[in-house]
């Protein structure tokens, strides 16, 4: 039931993003009388599960959820159409109109989803607020990824403040850290002494390369019990979590004979123990009944075992407070949130060329992931937000076949006065296509590995 839940949110947010930035081309296009002979959601190779022909439009869905698409008669597309590219140019078709009214309709489908996701995050806060964690009230501090005690920060450690600005929201560290430069940190250590303390300028890639990244910066949660023991590694070989058997359900509440309270203090544990032997004092239930029994697991390079934790209960509940705003300031709210996503989703592709960044990528699984396994309009609608910039950015992307390809031609004509060769646009349409095809093949490869095999 929870995979058929999640399928239903991602098919429905997708859903709901395909056909809106669909309807970005096809206005533009409608306005300047230019011809659109196909709207659909889904494609349709070699059938359709519905369509219907009104006016001069065939509205209809396709079988294949890669996306969806509109047919603008005289454009060179995923269509393919040499038989009408053959023919002279017709006054309602793509090619003969001038190259900003062309330019426009290619880009009303990425300005669309930027609008709609700066739109949703603004309703989203309108209608639920914004929840932040004020590290001013945290009274047992942060929890800090091992990593970083090698530049003075450990967990219990507060950040009050981050290249001068003051921290009102602890979950917007890490990001600013990562992925917006911010290398001066105010903090107050859990004696009560003030420092600050300045990072390298490569921080962000020291943390990714480690390991350290997302779990870098973060409130201090209790233990929980294992959820996943995963079968095997990045490398293919057993992990260490199943090597000594250990169960869904168990509850680690000690390591070497020291006692745990927090989560934090079990990845310290094992960081600091990397490549030895560790004895893991674990409880499990049998029957009625809990068992106090020992593992002795040797924790891998990274610091890791190879498992993963069941929901976290946050312990300085009183932290969290939850921030109200009028109609006007949520939607400002909601473009500061949307220019913010933008920005650090294009901030993360400096880690995608590197082994683990490529590694990294994810498909329609990655998605899935996003969503609970039960039904939550507030995360529905935040995901949805989220993956209409990325869209967005996505489309833009100067690569044949994607909208971002189109405008590269379109602005090149503009420049130069020549319209590319109908060929040149052809074949760029074709690699651009295998291009985004391999893509979407190694994305969602990538999930299923992860899934079945790590």
């Amino acid at each position: 039931m929870d995979f058929w839940i999640k399928a239903a949110q991602v098919i429905l947010s997708l859903s709901i993003l395909v056909v809106l930035h669909e309807f970005g081309h096809y206005i533009p296009a409608k306005i300047f009388k230019t011809r659109v002979e196909k709207f659909y959601l889904f494609f349709n190779p070699w059938f359709s599960l519905f369509k219907k022909k009104i006016g001069e439009t065939e509205w209809g869905i396709g079988w294949l959820p890669l996306g969806g698409f509109v047919k603008i008669a005289g454009m060179v597309d995923e269509s393919m159409d040499k038989d009408q590219l053959a023919q002279p140019a017709q006054p309602w078709e793509f090619r003969s109109k001038p190259a900003w009214q062309r330019l426009i309709i290619m880009l009303g489908g990425v300005t669309v989803n930027l609008l709609l996701g700066i739109f949703i995050y603004g309703c989203v806060v309108f209608a639920y607020g914004e929840e932040k964690l004020h590290p001013k009230d945290l009274s047992n501090g942060l929890a800090i990824h091992p990593f970083l005690e090698q530049y003075g920060l450990v967990s219990g450690d507060n950040i009050v403040a981050a290249d001068g600005k003051k921290v009102d929201d602890i979950m917007e560290l890490a990001p600013e850290i990562m992925l917006r430069g911010t290398r001066k940190l105010e903090v107050v250590h859990a004696d009560g002494k003030n420092e600050t303390i300045t990072l390298p300028e490569d921080i962000d890639f020291k943390i990714f390369k480690s390991g350290a990244f997302p779990s870098t910066i973060g409130p201090r949660v209790t233990m929980a019990a294992v959820d996943t023991v995963m079968a095997e590694d990045a490398e293919h070989k057993v992990t260490p979590a199943a090597a000594v058997k250990m169960q869904k359900g168990d509850l680690i509440v000690a390591v070497n004979g020291q006692r745990l309270n927090y989560f934090d203090e079990l990845t310290t544990a094992l960081y600091r123990q990397r490549g030895k032997k560790v004895e893991l004092t674990v409880l499990r239930k049998k029957g009625n009944v809990m068992d106090s029994i020992l593992l002795n697991p040797k924790v891998s390079a990274e610091g890791t075992l190879g498992f993963r934790m069941g929901e976290f209960d946050l312990i300085d509940e009183k932290a969290v407070k939850t921030v109200y705003y009028g109609f006007g300031a949520s939607f400002g709210k909601g473009f500061q949130t949307g220019m913010n996503t933008l920005g650090d989703y294009t901030g993360q592709l400096k880690f995608l060329f590197t082994k683990k960044g490529a590694s990294s990528i994810g498909g329609f699984g990655s998605i899935g992931k996003m969503f609970p396994s039960t039904w939550n309009w507030q995360i529905f609608w935040l995901n949805t937000a989220f993956i209409s910039i990325v869209l967005a950015f996505m489309n833009i992307l100067p690569i044949p076949a994607l909208d971002g390809g189109h405008v590269v031609f379109l602005l090149y004509e503009m420049i130069t006065g020549k319209e590319a060769p109908q060929k040149v646009l052809e074949y760029a349409q074709i690699v651009g296509f295998v291009l985004l095809l391999s893509l979407l093949l190694y994305a969602n490869g990538n999930d299923i590995y992860t899934t079945f095999f790590k």
